[in-house]
């Protein structure tokens, strides 16, 4: 992101899209969620998870124990990879695998209590980092913040509903 006129100006609009609102807000968004993330990262050397273990294990942690089949697919990995990290994440005592309470055949795998409350230590750490960013935003901006990250919520659930429904 440069500056241009006093104003923030973002890479312009990729190629071969086309040059509309909702584009123009999507490359926006793009870019500054890009770098608001790169800044929150900096809190998970306390962590001390890698990226993809952090978020298969957020989706444990936040979505329940999943067969290892689910996870490849949440993750978009393929499942000897998913396998690989849950191996990991296993040694380290913040996973377990278990059997269904639905179908006894079926191992899950599911957050352990260490696992818990070392993604919500990560967890604090970075929104802790993002408050930092947001502090000196004024109220009524942090209320527009807060109204289109629940824009950006309610679509994005209704494309996960939508994704499912073709399932």
């Amino acid at each position: 992101m440069v500056r241009q006129n006093g104003q923030r100006r973002f890479p312009p609009v990729p190629a071969g899209l086309p040059d509309d609102a909702a584009n123009e807000t999507a490359n926006a968004l793009h870019s500054a969620a890009i770098g608001l993330l790169r800044h929150a990262r900096t809190a998970d050397a306390g962590m001390d998870l890698d990226g993809p273990r952090a978020s298969l294990l957020s989706v444990l942690v936040f979505g329940g124990a999943q067969p290892i089949g689910r996870l490849a697919q949440l993750e978009q990995v393929s499942p000897p990879a998913i396998t690989k990290l849950v191996t990991a994440l296993e040694r380290d005592g913040l996973v377990q695998r278990v059997h269904s309470t639905v179908d006894r055949r079926v191992v899950e795998v599911a957050a352990t209590r260490k696992g818990r409350e070392r993604l919500e230590r990560g967890r604090a750490g970075r929104v802790s980092v993002i408050a930092g960013v947001l502090a000196d935003v004024g109220q009524q901006d942090l209320a527009t913040l807060r109204r289109a990250v629940n824009i950006l919520a309610e679509a994005l659930e209704k494309v996960r509903v939508d994704r499912a429904d073709r399932a």
